[in-house]
């Protein structure tokens, strides 16, 4: 028996404190006499078996506590964590704020979990660097010890060395090579590659361009993008039909197109709209003193390290496991029923506001008994993805550049798989290690995809995921010692034609009777940190401007 596979199942048997086994009966198996027979390991989701309380809430029992707190967040992504840190630094105490989140921890789809092997994400796995113009953001990484100095001269940014992608960064398994970057290079006919470079000419010219209000066309977080009419009529339209406009009609640059939306989207060119396929390539506009707009910052828990690190920037109450299922109005402001799964106990939460930091289909439901002014019904693509994290023993390699972070086949329906080690000094080409492997369900209707996803085996999701792979690493199914799945049945919200400059979107994001407060990613269309985090801040800031006393 090899010494990795040895050591993983023995620090398994011991129950080393560092590797999280579901118990026994909680493990899944791959098909008897499959190839793939050997192989165990946990199938996970958002918690829709707790979340689905809220289909009928009249089941949930009535209230038999109180609490008052000053603000109540619900919900305890990126979005609900950032206001909770912001309104602390705003002035608020501790014991004022409570959040209260419906899964066993916080962290939404940057969550992250942890074996004898490594750290690794179940979701979003990285941070551009940021443009130093983003000055929250900056002083948020600052704090996290991410941001370690500035440089004197040049009044830029100094990330930590560690925290930046490691060498080698990103490849292409392409016609039986693996190639270094993902715009694909081997074996592009000659026309096809003078669009490729006729396409980044113009996104080196959008990154620059201003709009007459000053702004630049195209930024992160999208609010402070220009907002003149030649830039916002692209929402109108799909990324697809303005590629087709512009002649950029080739094969291989079409796939980079529906990789790039799909990786960051959940969607297509043919299902985001083309401001939203511009501002992809546009936006990121990063600088640093040793760092460029072209670097990105990850570690072995992806987000997860973010997430971690805005728990840690606030002391305010976080209530995992917990379900809000009713708001009702009082006389000095909102109260909302609070179910607990481990008790089996409802707690009435009295609040003078409150922060909905959840998925506009939840808040709709929770919303229920509020007058119609006070509800967000906004239509939300939600694109559903499946996440498998594969613990290997080894990684049979092709020809060409060496394994790298990101790791993407071209022509497949995956968005590739990263390596969760990569960024350790003492991770080795030998060894085990844990690969995390992404694929966004866009193929079919969100609600179609995700009734399929639920339906799906843990086996079938581990035959996907390797009969792709083995494309690629032959000889990888017997190298796995463990396969791990997530389905995010509601995985993040995608921009749409119309969506992100119609309206509807603003309008759903404003308080309703300095009470009420909306901050999700659902209200930007693009599930980033980024906008997760400006989503946070803007709705704390209005949440502090409500408390205070108004002029006589």
């Amino acid at each position: 028996m090899p010494s990795s596979r040895r050591h993983f199942l023995q620090r398994a048997a011991m129950g080393s404190a560092g590797l999280l086994l579901a118990p026994l009966a909680g493990l899944h198996s791959c098909a008897p006499g499959s190839r793939r027979s050997h192989i165990r390991g946990s199938m996970h989701g958002a918690n829709h078996a707790t979340g689905h309380l809220l289909r009928d809430p009249a089941r949930l029992p009535d209230p038999t506590r109180t609490e008052a707190v000053e603000v109540l967040i619900v919900g305890g992504g990126v979005a609900g964590l950032t206001a909770r840190r912001e309104l602390e630094r705003q002035g608020l105490q501790p014991g004022q704020v409570l959040l209260v989140e419906l899964d066993e921890q916080p962290g939404g789809n940057s969550r992250a979990g942890h074996n004898g092997v490594s750290a690794y994400p179940w979701g979003a796995h990285y941070l551009p660097v940021p443009d130093p113009r983003n000055h929250e953001l900056l002083a948020f990484l600052r704090d996290a010890g991410v941001i370690t100095g500035t440089d004197a001269a040049s009044d830029l940014p100094i990330y930590n060395e560690y925290y930046l992608c490691h060498d080698l960064e990103e490849r292409l398994f392409i016609k039986g090579h693996w190639q270094n970057g993902l715009v694909p290079e081997l074996g592009v006919p000659p026309a096809e590659k003078e669009q490729i470079a006729r396409f980044f000419a113009l996104i080196e010219e959008l990154r620059q361009t201003v709009g007459t209000d000053g702004r630049d066309a195209f930024v992160i977080p999208l609010e402070a993008s220009s907002q003149d009419e030649q830039f916002r009529r692209l929402d109108e339209q799909p990324f697809a039909a303005w590629l087709d406009e512009q002649g950029f009609t080739s094969p291989h640059l079409r796939w980079y197109f529906d990789y790039s939306c799909r990786d960051d989207y959940g969607a297509t060119a043919a299902q985001v709209s083309a401001w939203a396929g511009l501002h992809y390539f546009a936006a990121r506009k990063g600088r640093a003193h040793n760092a460029n707009g072209a670097d990105v910052l990850t570690w072995p828990a992806g987000n997860g390290f973010l997430v971690e690190q805005l728990r840690r920037q606030a002391q305010s109450s976080i209530r995992p496991d917990t379900v809000a299922f009713a708001l009702h109005q009082t006389p000095t402001g909102l109260a909302v029923d609070c179910y607990d799964v481990a008790t089996k106990q409802t707690t009435r939460v009295t609040a003078r506001q409150v922060l909905m930091a959840t998925p506009l289909f939840i808040t709709e439901r929770l919303l229920a008994g509020l007058p119609a002014a006070a509800h967000r019904p906004l239509p939300v693509h939600r694109v559903p993805w499946v996440v498998v994290n594969l613990t290997v023993e080894g990684l049979p390699q092709g020809p060409g550049q060496p394994l790298s972070w990101d790791n993407v086949l071209y022509g497949t329906d995956s968005v590739g798989y990263v390596d969760a080690g990569h960024q350790s000094l003492s991770q080795t080409d030998a060894g085990a290690r844990v690969v995390t492997w992404y694929r966004p369900l866009s193929d079919a209707s969100p609600e179609a995809a995700r009734r399929q996803a639920y339906q799906t085996s843990y086996d079938e999701w581990v035959r996907q995921a390797l009969a792709e792979l083995e494309t690629a690493h032959h000889g990888l199914t017997a190298q796995v010692l463990r396969a791990d799945v997530w389905v995010w049945g509601h995985g993040m919200v995608a921009p749409t034609p119309g969506f992100l400059w119609g309206g509807a979107r603003a309008a759903a994001a404003r308080p309703w009777q300095n009470q009420l407060f909306f901050a999700h990613t659902d209200l930007s269309g693009i599930s980033i940190f980024e906008e997760g985090f400006a989503q946070g801040q803007r709705a704390a800031r209005e949440v502090q401007a409500a408390r205070r006393p108004t002029p006589a």
